[in-house]
């Protein structure tokens, strides 16, 4: 029998419960996308621009501390930054950095190189502003902490560990902090000495002009000077041991003193030009190597970074709490007497 019209109207009805009566998600849905991927990007993202910027804290006079990872030339650098929230830049991640990047800024730079071991990276005795001069800090690129490479006064890394660090300086701070480029000063302690004296002053040494204090440690150019007389007209040295220094560098820095002043000396200073720019001390006794506190190494190391402006700056007074003052010409101070040998 055909439909009636009676029938069809039934089959429409059922229809139309079928479509709208059924729970929603029973029907088929167009597909959405979703935020699960977009989330996890943006963790990404935010993770990798921590990372950037490193790791934040706060320095013993109330400045921020910026620590950081870049890769320069191969070699994986690490350094901390102490200054005013404000001189970092936006891009350090650093909360109330407003400076741009690659600007000059008022402040400029005391760039340390710690001893073996990497003992004064992690206690960061420069952290404090001092003297218009932010703290930086600098962790050497190999396993054993050493700056140089090597062992003992052969620093077979010495090239490419100085070339490091002067990249470093010259690309990558501006991106982190305003400083000054040409109010960039250098702290060596131990090892870290023997690379500043060594390796980069010699090669980069004219490129700042400016001066450096070489605890516990110094050796002669191990390479080429370059631009020497500009370099040793215009550049600080100031040489600090103890008397019971290490026996290796007993006879080292001696020779690094004769070394520079003999530079100073070819490139037409008079002895009272090299004695203002070159001094020595080492009457310290007690503590050991670069135990100038009579104490130990650590308090030693502290108490030369904090009295820095009073032994570089152009007006210092060269007093030191406990050694009295410091600042005593190179010349005829060549040889340098050690009470003992450890």
């Amino acid at each position: 029998m055909a439909p009636t019209l009676h029938t069809w109207a039934g089959v429409l009805s059922f229809v139309i419960f079928l479509l709208f009566g059924l729970p929603v998600d029973a029907l088929p849905r167009k597909k959405t996308i979703s935020n699960t991927a977009n989330t996890a990007t943006s963790n990404t993202a935010a993770a990798g621009a921590a990372a950037a910027a490193g790791k934040i804290s706060t320095a013993t006079d109330g400045s921020t501390i910026l620590d950081k990872t870049v890769t320069i030339d191969g070699l994986s650098i690490r350094y901390k930054i102490s200054a005013p929230a404000d001189q970092f830049t936006a891009a350090s991640g650093v909360t109330g950095g407003t400076a741009a990047a690659n600007a000059a800024g008022a402040n400029g730079l005391n760039v340390l190189l710690h001893g073996d071991g990497g003992q004064s990276f992690f206690d960061f005795p420069n952290q404090a502003v001092q003297n218009n001069l932010m703290g930086v800090v600098v962790l050497a690129p190999n396993k054993n902490r050493f700056w140089g490479g090597g062992s003992g006064l052969e620093r077979t890394d010495g090239v490419a560990h100085a070339a490091a660090v002067n990249t470093l300086i010259q690309d990558q701070l501006s991106k982190d902090v305003a400083f000054d480029p040409a109010n960039v000063f250098f702290t060596g302690v131990s090892g870290g000495s023997l690379l500043l004296s060594g390796f980069f002053m010699p090669t980069f040494g004219a490129t700042y002009q400016t001066g450096v204090e070489l605890n516990c440690g110094a050796l002669t150019p191990q390479v080429a000077v370059v631009d020497g007389a500009n370099m040793i007209a215009n550049t600080k040295f100031h040489f600090q041991s103890t008397q019971d220094e290490l026996a290796s560098l007993q006879p080292a820095i001696p020779e690094a003193i004769s070394a520079y002043e003999k530079l100073a000396t070819s490139a037409g200073l008079t002895a009272a030009e090299i004695g203002a720019l070159q001094t020595v001390d080492n009457t310290p006794n007690g503590g050991g190597h670069c135990g100038f506190d009579g104490k130990g190494f650590v308090s030693g190391v502290q108490l030369m970074a904090t009295n820095f402006a009073n032994v570089m700056s152009a007006d210092a007074t060269g007093e030191v709490t406990g050694i009295g003052n410091v600042l005593n010409t190179v010349v005829g101070n060549e040889a340098l007497q050690f009470s003992s040998a450890t």
